[in-house]
């Protein structure tokens, strides 16, 4: 599965607030001491595998929370075990409201046992990794007729999904 399909737009809203992930990250280091990928998975099962993080997003936080002294980190079968320090757990404390604003934000997911509803949603996205696959080959024909015919039905299709997702205030 693609890194971020929630990032599929630059203009769409992300997955994550700018400095989320540092939260999310430091609150599972408290409940057990992990290492990178440890923290992948973590993720990707709170998000029933529709999103997963790359290396690269998670160890540069994890260096950060190091930098802060909000966890420290230490060798064990080649990889660094991030335990969470005094500091990181005075942190997430303080910043409880933030926290629990974002948990807010991922409940109906992180807690969605609808098989059949988190399929749609898989099916949703790899439309969508799909269609920019087909406009990235298209691009690269420069077959200008095929360009406007796609934005013009891809125009459409836009409105009619944001009426869908603005009746539901998403």
């Amino acid at each position: 599965m693609a890194d971020n399909h929630f990032k599929d737009n630059p203009k769409q809203s992300r997955l994550f607030k700018k400095g989320d992930l540092k939260y999310i990250i430091l609150d599972i280091v408290k409940d057990c001491p992990s290492h990178g990928y440890d923290i992948i998975s973590v993720l990707e099962d709170r998000f029933h595998g529709l999103y997963s993080p790359s290396a690269g997003s998670i160890y540069p936080i994890l260096q950060f929370l190091e930098s802060e002294d909000f966890v420290t980190a230490c060798r064990k079968d080649g990889r660094n075990v991030f335990t969470i320090t005094d500091a990181g757990i005075k942190y997430l404390k303080e910043e409880k409201v933030t926290t629990d604003k974002i948990k807010e934000r991922f409940k109906n997911l992180w807690g969605c046992s609808n098989r059949e509803y988190l399929q749609d949603v898989r099916t949703v996205l790899n439309y969508s990794s799909e269609l920019r696959h087909i406009i990235g080959r298209l691009a690269m024909s420069k077959d200008t007729e095929k360009v406007a015919i796609l934005k013009g039905k891809l125009s459409k299709a836009l409105i009619d999904i944001k009426k869908i997702t603005e009746e539901d205030n998403i």
